[in-house]
């Protein structure tokens, strides 16, 4: 059995679901499935966690005053740790990056046990595995046995995993701190072990993108490529160069598809235009990129590039749909812009008329009277200099 397996490792089937190497997402799925749990860090919590940072002026082995007493992680009632045996003192605490090892035991509210593992190893700080046990083993202590009930917020929310854990369920988790050591050079790692520690990262994204957690699914996509793209001082062999740029073209579609769901354009636009540039028939990234665009009512631009898409794959229903409604939207828009203008300008064919007799009445002032007007004004001001020469 791999060290990796368990809570949160990619290894199983059934703690990440159906979860598929690069999950197709072409489908229409507007609408999100939950509302996204916060990407909390530690080292920001309120609190009672604060109090507990103070007890680092402890010397090593030095336990709490009282080992027993619940410590709120988050300050939110909803993510609790308590001792149930000493460590090894504060300055024995697992830093993040790290790779920790930790003994494993879950279970329901029933008593119901749905998760056992002796030795599970995962990167700290990472989430790599649920937040509930990511976030407290940060606060334990080597060689501490500790009991963390958590919320289903931090497990494994809404959908549950299953068969054994049902939605909205809350776990109790007794973890033991058995290990902690500084992680692999990047720069060390050989061809497969830089993939498949990418591959890892990746799985672990797409784990969190059908949880409906894009915030933390971006974040292990991030990770992943931070891998890819770390310098090495080991050569690759051809086949691992592609495997690892066919990795990278995943997780950027992938990331583009969370930044999608949140909204963020610019980003999710930035990120098919890198997969493009790898690869300029990707099918995914061409959708993806003219969903974005036509999410900024940039229509002129998005129909040539889903036609692009629809010409390498012309039976994708899903790329006919988003055309053909990108099209009639691209319609409406000009035959808005065209009203707007024929408003701004006028209705020449309305106006002319108007505009003509208008012109015609300016000039057909009679001469005589404007003749004898001047004659008025002129003599006008010829008596007022006769009148000023005799004064």
């Amino acid at each position: 059995t791999s060290s990796r397996a368990g809570l949160g490792s990619e290894s199983r089937p059934v703690p990440f679901g159906t979860a598929p190497p690069d999950f197709e997402v072409l489908e229409e799925d507007e609408d999100d499935l939950s509302e996204l749990p916060p990407l909390e860090d530690v080292g920001r919590a309120r609190g009672p966690l604060q109090e507990d940072a103070q007890s680092a002026e402890q010397g090593p082995g030095e336990a709490a005053e009282d080992p027993q007493e619940w410590l709120d992680v988050l300050g939110s009632g909803l993510l609790k740790k308590k001792t149930l045996v000493p460590g090894q003192g504060v300055e024995s605490r697992p830093h993040k990056g790290q790779e920790v090892t930790v003994r494993l035991r879950a279970t329901l509210d029933d008593g119901t046990v749905v998760e056992e593992n002796p030795s599970l190893t995962f990167t700290l700080g990472d989430c790599d595995v649920l937040q509930a046990l990511d976030l407290c083993v940060q606060l334990m202590e080597m060689r501490e046995t500790a009991l963390i009930t958590s919320d289903a917020k931090y497990c494994y929310g809404a959908q549950g995993r299953s068969p054994d854990i049902p939605p909205n369920a809350a776990l109790t988790l007794e973890v033991e701190l058995l290990e902690a050591r500084d992680a692999p050079d990047l720069e060390l790692l050989s061809g497969k072990e830089k993939i498949d520690l990418a591959n890892r990262k990746r799985e672990r994204g797409n784990f969190y993108y059908q949880q409906a957690d894009y915030v933390l699914a971006i974040n292990s996509y991030d990770i992943a490529l931070k891998v890819i793209g770390s310098s090495s001082k080991v050569d690759f062999t051809p086949d691992e160069e592609a495997e690892l740029l066919d990795v990278k073209v995943k997780c950027l579609n992938n990331l583009a598809a969370s930044q999608l769901k949140l909204d963020h354009y610019e980003a999710a636009l930035k990120s098919c235009n890198l997969v493009l540039e790898h690869q300029p028939g990707n099918i995914k990234a061409l959708f993806r990129k003219g969903k974005v665009l036509a999410q900024q009512g940039e229509y002129r631009e998005a129909i040539p590039i889903l036609k692009a898409a629809l010409k390498l794959e012309p039976s994708n229903k899903t790329i006919h749909a988003e055309l053909s409604k990108l099209v009639k939207k691209h319609a409406d828009q000009k035959t808005v812009e065209t009203e707007m203008y024929r408003k701004m300008l006028g209705n020449p064919s309305a106006s002319s008329t108007p505009v003509k007799c208008k012109d015609k009445l300016t000039w057909t002032i009679p001469w005589k009277w404007l003749f004898g007007a001047t004659a008025i004004a002129l003599g006008g001001v010829a008596l007022s200099v006769v009148i000023a020469a005799r004064n």
